[in-house]
């Protein structure tokens, strides 16, 4: 029996896994409808462990279902993405005045530094790479602070952020500006100046929510279309 239930467990996570990263890569976009017998199909899994791997995606926000009609990506609410980004930078900017308090600078800082001011812009890093440096960054900075609660919430807080984000970098200008103003940031905290550390920060932050509120479902549906032709390429090429 524990055997069983281990092995139902274990298939439950590994659906959850995959269409947690089907929703993260467009693969599924917000609004596109599914039943629990195409994904058991889809992922060669029965029904329970597909349920349960889909009533966890709900209690997370990712899906939703519908009565009698099964389920569906949920559609973003930017109301709550502004609200969601508005706590994101109440918690980072209290963050920054931490750091610039302890005794000591966190070896957090030095790592930081290293990435984010390379010797040359050929040893930048590119697409989803640069994507997770910078969800890094965020999430590093506040870990550095060193309250266990605060850096909880914000890993939260970046989980549920982390789809709308990811269009954020699709443009080299995004990208080039996340180089200098992280290398800003990094620089006042280094320099002990938790005031301007605090505000380079917000402007960084309110720069990304200002490109966040441009994306509309079209742009989603072109991200989902490029990488669903990208696959294809890559299994021709194989």
């Amino acid at each position: 029996m524990a055997t069983n239930t281990k092995r139902k467990e274990s298939m439950a996570d590994r659906v959850y896994e995959a269409l947690k990263d089907d929703i993260f890569e467009f693969r599924l976009i917000p609004g596109d409808k599914f039943s629990e017998g195409d994904v058991g199909t889809r992922l060669h899994s029965s029904r329970t462990p597909v349920r349960e791997a889909l009533y966890r995606l709900q209690r997370e926000g990712y899906v939703e279902v519908l009565f009698r009609s099964g389920w569906q990506v949920k559609p973003f609410d930017f109301q709550q993405v502004e609200e969601l980004y508005d706590l994101r930078i109440t918690l980072e900017r209290a963050a920054m005045h931490k750091i610039c308090g302890l005794a000591e600078q966190p070896q957090a800082l030095r790592t930081l530094t290293a990435i984010w001011n390379p010797d040359h812009p050929s040893e930048r890093a590119v697409g989803s790479t640069v994507r997770a440096l910078d969800e890094s960054f965020h999430c590093d900075l506040v870990a550095a602070a060193g309250n266990r609660e605060m850096t909880r919430i914000h890993r939260e807080i970046t989980d549920r952020l982390r789809i709308i984000r990811r269009l954020d970098f699709t443009r080299d200008d995004r990208v080039d500006a996340t180089y200098v103003e992280h290398a800003a940031i990094l620089e006042a905290l280094r320099n002990g100046m938790a005031s301007e550390a605090a505000d380079r920060l917000t402007h960084h932050i309110r720069a990304s929510q200002k490109a966040v509120r441009e994306i509309t479902m079209e742009r989603i549906r072109e991200a989902a279309e490029a990488h669903r032709s990208g696959q294809q390429i890559a299994s021709q090429g194989a």
